[in-house]
């Protein structure tokens, strides 16, 4: 509600302004084609993030020094800090890069994010660009209507340059027209004072525009034209530099507790770089006159030693920042927790950010997926076979565990499938399906998320038929019929045999031994299911058990064999060695 009256009070006090004021309208016009151009970048710049650009930012994050260079590199080639840091959190929430790598990413983002004030700064208001961006934006058009994908690439990519270059004309044109009426120059204000007044409008003009690039671009037109003093300019950078944080915030809302932790640092880095910028202000001024004169910068030259000035505060946040790095990583894990006090499990890898990209979803369906199972179905499974976890995980003989487990779980197999599995069954499908109709997935990709619906669809089958079992376990159990519970119990050690090798396929590093003993009772799961139960029909020859018993047995006896075929299928599906899922070639 908040938001939304924010955003109604904004769009009245745009249209006084352009009613009382129409000389506004040109730089406001300027401003709106500025930020239309940079939507077009991000979004031509997205179709090449589905592929290399992602197996980049993946890769560069083993190291701190390679994840800040990355980030820096990257935000500086595609001029978007916003659209890195959606990446950031998607792979963080993910957990395709760790949270210090993201952390690295985003301090590399912030140092990128000054190749914008150095464009416009250095080239933008020192040319004609209106000249520029009309070429830009004819090709531009032409290429986005293509039907191949990167072509229509290319063409966001020039008609948003050429709407970026058009948007700083406009915006010139505007404050030098501006200017002759009104002179906003006349309210500057010098000292701390003007510091902080200034970083804080920094802060308004960038929560409004919800970007740091349109801000400073408007800040370097602005003191081109004369309309700000340069004190004032550098303290609406550091406030640009704050203010670019709500929209790491926002990005994070949707994510889980990692990407929430993400923007926890970005917040973090900007705060401590803006509070250094602003004590040091004056220092860091007479610094970059120094520098200007190294690099034979005018001393008039006012825009140049501002985009020099926003480069150097984002460089010493991260030299500051770096030692605090593993310390930052910490803090953010104690304070930002997970809640703990549920009645019923939910996803810990889906939410809104994975969804952003294909190779983020799947991975997020994967670890859901492995994360259900390996917890939940596993759980369900040894405990409706009155066997406790940690014995199927340790080295003792499985004959010894079945016969040492002789108490009754009293297990709710129904009531664990609603607090366990139902509600993260649920959102695997869901994810899945919205995947599969909102991303664009290769061929590779579209199999891969099928394979996990398959799997998650067979883990639910499981339970149903676990349910049966168990009932069937107790009572054999709690009969006197001695042949009885020797069958079930041999039921108990085939199924505990087979939780036990998957378990081992998941954890240890020998792989493909463990690959191949699942092959081989896979293989002889699928054969025992067709054949029928010689040990049973002597019971019933010899008249040990009684006819109910033996329809029990026989119903058991397949359905052990279906629940092993599935256990087995489902851990080749989540744990068999598939090929990275970032791939996103053309078919």
């Amino acid at each position: 509600m908040i938001r939304k009256a924010t955003f109604f009070v904004l769009l009245i006090v745009i249209a006084i302004l352009l009613f009382f004021n129409p000389n506004f309208k040109t730089i406001s016009a300027g401003v709106a084609i500025l930020l239309f151009g940079m939507i077009m970048l991000e979004e031509g710049f997205r179709v090449f993030t589905k592929g290399p650009l992602q197996r980049i930012l993946k890769k560069a994050t083993n190291k701190l020094y390679k994840s800040i260079t990355t980030g820096a590199l990257v935000t500086g080639l595609i001029q978007s800090s916003s659209l890195v840091s959606v990446i950031t959190i998607s792979f963080v929430s993910a957990e395709l890069i760790t949270l210090a790598g993201g952390i690295g990413l985003i301090f590399g983002s912030n140092i990128g994010t000054t190749a914008t004030a150095w464009l416009v700064a250095g080239f933008g208001l020192k040319i004609k660009v209106s000249t520029l961006a009309m070429p830009m934006l004819v090709f531009g058009i032409i290429f986005a209507f293509q039907k191949n994908t990167t072509l229509k690439g290319v063409g966001n990519v020039l008609a948003g340059l050429g709407f970026f270059f058009l948007g700083i004309h406009y915006m010139k044109e505007g404050f030098d027209v501006f200017k002759t009426y009104f002179d906003l120059s006349q309210y500057a204000v010098s000292g701390f004072l003007g510091v902080f007044i200034y970083t804080g409008l920094g802060i308004i003009i960038t929560t409004i525009l919800q970007s740091s690039s349109a801000t400073l671009a408007l800040i370097l037109t602005a003191l081109a034209a004369g309309q700000i003093e340069y004190e004032n300019a550098l303290a609406l950078a550091i406030g640009a530099n704050v203010g670019t944080t709500i929209t790491a915030i926002i990005g994070a809302l949707g994510s889980n507790i990692a990407g929430r932790r993400l923007a926890g640092a970005h917040f973090v880095f900007n705060m401590t770089t803006g509070l250094i910028a602003i004590a040091f202000i004056f220092p860091l001024a007479r610094l970059v006159n120094n520098l200007s004169e190294v690099l034979q910068i005018a001393d008039t030259n006012y825009t140049l030693k501002l985009a020099l000035f926003h480069t150097i505060f984002n460089v010493v946040g991260v030299v500051v920042m770096i030692p605090f790095i593993k310390k930052l990583e910490v803090l953010l894990q104690r304070v930002i927790k997970e809640k703990s006090d549920k009645d019923i499990d939910e996803p810990k890898y889906l939410n809104a950010a994975v969804l952003k990209f294909p190779g983020t979803a799947i991975s997020a369906l994967i670890n859901e997926s492995r994360y259900l199972y390996k917890n939940s179905i596993f759980e369900i499974v040894a405990h409706a076979l009155n066997i406790h976890r940690e014995d199927i995980k340790s080295s003792e003989k499985i004959k010894k565990i079945v016969k040492k487990s002789d108490i009754d779980f009293k297990t709710d197999v129904e009531g664990l499938y609603y607090t366990k599995v139902k509600t993260i069954y649920s959102e695997i499908i869901r994810y899945a399906t919205t995947a599969q109709s909102d991303l664009k997935l290769n061929k590779k990709q579209i199999k891969v998320v099928s394979e996990i619906k398959m799997a998650n669809r067979k883990m639910v089958e499981i339970i149903k038929s676990v349910k049966e079992l168990n009932k069937n376990i107790t009572m054999a159990s709690a009969s006197s019929n001695k042949h009885l519970q020797n069958e079930y119990d041999s039921f108990r050690k085939k199924l505990t045999k087979v939780l036990r090798v998957i378990y081992l396929f998941r954890t240890e590093t020998d792989h493909a031994d463990y690959a191949r003993k699942l092959k081989q009772l896979r293989k002889e799961a699928k054969a025992n299911i067709r054949q029928s139960n010689t040990s049973i029909d002597r019971l019933i020859r010899e008249d040990l058990i009684t006819a109910k018993m033996a329809s029990s047995l026989f119903n058991d006896y397949a359905n052990v064999n279906d629940i092993i075929d599935k256990l087995i299928e489902i851990a080749e599906l989540l744990y068999g060695k598939k090929d990275t899922l970032l791939e996103n070639k053309t078919e």
